[in-house]
C-alpha cells in the first residue's frame, strides 16, 4: 500500500511535490467504500487519486517521476555499469537547480510493515541514499549513505555493511538494488514491493499490452480478461492468441514484416504472436452458431485495443494487492468505462485485497462526489515560471462536500484549467477600405 511519494526537482517539479494516500480526517464522505485500513499502523488510505491538470502542466512528469524511481529501484545495480551517467533531468528553468540534484522518498507498507525509503541523485552519481524500517510502532534508520559514506545498522542490515567494506557499491548504483542482489531479505521486500508498483506511461506504450497478451497463455487469466472485455461492452464473444507459423505467415503480413519474422524465429527461435477476437453472428435477429473472427490489431477500434492492454495490470493488481499508476486513463475510453475501472478499485466488494490506483485525465465527468472525496482528487498547475506545483481539493479548505466539483473545475475555481487567450485577434482580421473598385 502506497503511503506517500515525494518529488524534488525533477523535471517541471523545481520545489518539493507530496502526493499523499493518507485520507484526511475532516472529510466523511464514502468512508465505507473509498478508504482502506492499516489495521498495524492505524493509519487510513486512499484506494485511488486522480490528478487534473491543464496540457504541459506537469501531469505526465508526475508519472515520469514514479517511473524514473522505480526503474532506478530495480535497475541501477544491474543495467549500469561504473562511470556510467545517469539520465535523470532537474528543473532546468532556474540557474539554482539546474545543474543540481533531483530527489525522491517513498513511503509504502509491505507485509505489514512500513518501509521509507529515498535518494537523492545527479547525472554523475548517487548524491545521498536513505531506507527507513518500522516493523510496529518505532521507526529504524537502517541505513543513511551521503555519497559513498555509509552509516548502517549493522545488526539489522549487516550484509549491507559487508557490501560497502568490500567497496561492492558503485557511485552510480543504489545500495537497495545492490544489497537486494547478494539477497539482503529487507532489501528484497522493498524490491518485492516495487515489482508489484505498475506503472502505464506513454514512454512504455507497448509493455503492458505484450503483458496481457502473455497472460493469454493462462486459461484461467484468459477467462477473466474475457470477462473483462465482456464487462466493457464491446462485442467480443471470445478471444484467443495464436502463435505465428513463420514458414506458414498470413497473406495480408506485409513482405518487409514477414522477412523480419522470418528472420527472428530462424536466428533466435523468437516467437511471435497474434491476438484474434470472436463476434457473434446473427441471422434475422438470432445469434447464428458461427462466430466472425477478427484481428485484434487491424480490425477492432484503438479504443477496444487501449482496454485489451489495460486488463492485464488491472487483474494482476487487484488480485495481489498492488498499485497502479497510469497516464491518461482516458486515452480513447469512453468516460463511462473509465468511471467503471476507478469503482472497481473503489470498491470493497471487487478489491478485497486492498489494490490502489492513481491516474491522470482530462476526464471532468468524473469529478463528483459519487465517486471522490476531496482528498482523491489532485491538480497541477504550472506558473509563469515552468515550475509545477500539486496540491489537492482537500488543501482549498473553502471548498464545501456538497459542492459541484466538476462545474467549479471548469469555471477555473481550483486553478489548474488552460489560460486561453482571445482567439479573435488570431482568426479575424479587421477590415479595410477597398481602394481599388467600387463600393
Amino acid at each position: 500500500m502506497l503511503i506517500k511519494f515525494s518529488i524534488r526537482n525533477f523535471k517541471s517539479f523545481r520545489d518539493k511535490a507530496d502526493l499523499s494516500m493518507v485520507a484526511s480526517n475532516y472529510d466523511k464522505s464514502r468512508e465505507n467504500e473509498n478508504l482502506l485500513d492499516s489495521n498495524v499502523f492505524n493509519i487510513t488510505l486512499l484506494k485511488s487519486a486522480v490528478v487534473y491538470g491543464a496540457n504541459a502542466s506537469g501531469k505526465s512528469k508526475m508519472i515520469e517521476a514514479f517511473l524514473f524511481m522505480r526503474r532506478m529501484v530495480l535497475g541501477s545495480s544491474k543495467e549500469s555499469q561504473k562511470g556510467e551517467r545517469i539520465n535523470v533531468d532537474s528543473f532546468q528553468l532556474d540557474v539554482e537547480t539546474k545543474d543540481k540534484s533531483s530527489e525522491f522518498e517513498i513511503i509504502f507498507i509491505h507485509q505489514n510493515e512500513m518501509f521509507r525509503y529515498g535518494f537523492e541523485v545527479d547525472r554523475k552519481e548517487i548524491v545521498a541514499e536513505w531506507l527507513y524500517h518500522k516493523p510496529k510502532t518505532k521507526e529504524i534508520e537502517l541505513f543513511y549513505r551521503d555519497y559513498q559514506e555509509f552509516e548502517i545498522h549493522e545488526r539489522k542490515f549487516s550484509k549491507a555493511a559487508v557490501l560497502v567494506k568490500d567497496k561492492m557499491i558503485r557511485e552510480n548504483a543504489l545500495m537497495i538494488s545492490v544489497a537486494a542482489q547478494f539477497n539482503d531479505t529487507t532489501s528484497g521486500k522493498v524490491l518485492d514491493w516495487f515489482q508489484g508498483f505498475k506503472i502505464i506511461s506513454a514512454l512504455e506504450p507497448e509493455g503492458y499490452k505484450g503483458y496481457t497478451m502473455s497472460c493469454l497463455k493462462d486459461e484461467s487469466k484468459r477467462k477473466r480478461i474475457l470477462e473483462m472485455l465482456q464487462f466493457a461492452d464491446l462485442g467480443i464473444a471470445d478471444i484467443r492468441l495464436q502463435t505465428l507459423d513463420a514458414e506458414n505467415l498470413p497473406d495480408l503480413i506485409p513482405d518487409p514484416v514477414r522477412n523480419f519474422i522470418q528472420r527472428k524465429s530462424k536466428e533466435e527461435k523468437t516467437e511471435f504472436v497474434k491476438v484474434y477476437t470472436s463476434h457473434t453472428i446473427y441471422n434475422n435477429n438470432q445469434a447464428a452458431s458461427e462466430t466472425a473472427s477478427f484481428d485484434l490489431d487491424g480490425d477492432e477500434s484503438s479504443g477496444t485495443n487501449q482496454f485489451f492492454a489495460l486488463t492485464g495490470p488491472i487483474l494482476d493488481v487487484i488480485e495481489n494487492g498492488f498499485v497502479l499508476v497510469v497516464d491518461e486513463l482516458d486515452s480513447e475510453l469512453h468516460p463511462n468505462l473509465v468511471r467503471k475501472i476507478v469503482e472497481i478499485f473503489n470498491s470493497k466488494e471487487f478489491n478485497p485485497n486492498n489494490a490502489q490506483i492513481i491516474f491522470n485525465t482530462h476526464d471532468t465527468n468524473l469529478l463528483s462526489t459519487d465517486i471522490f472525496r476531496r482528498d482523491q482528487i489532485w491538480f497541477v498547475e504550472k506558473d509563469r515560471f515552468g515550475v509545477s506545483r500539486l496540491y489537492s481539493l482537500a488543501d482549498l479548505k473553502e471548498v464545501r462536500k456538497e459542492a459541484n466539483f466538476e462545474d467549479n473545475y471548469i469555471i477555473g475555481r481550483y486553478g489548474a484549467i488552460p489560460i486561453i487567450n482571445d482567439l479573435d485577434s488570431l482568426f479575424l482580421k479587421p477590415k479595410t477600405q477597398n481602394t481599388h473598385g467600387r463600393g
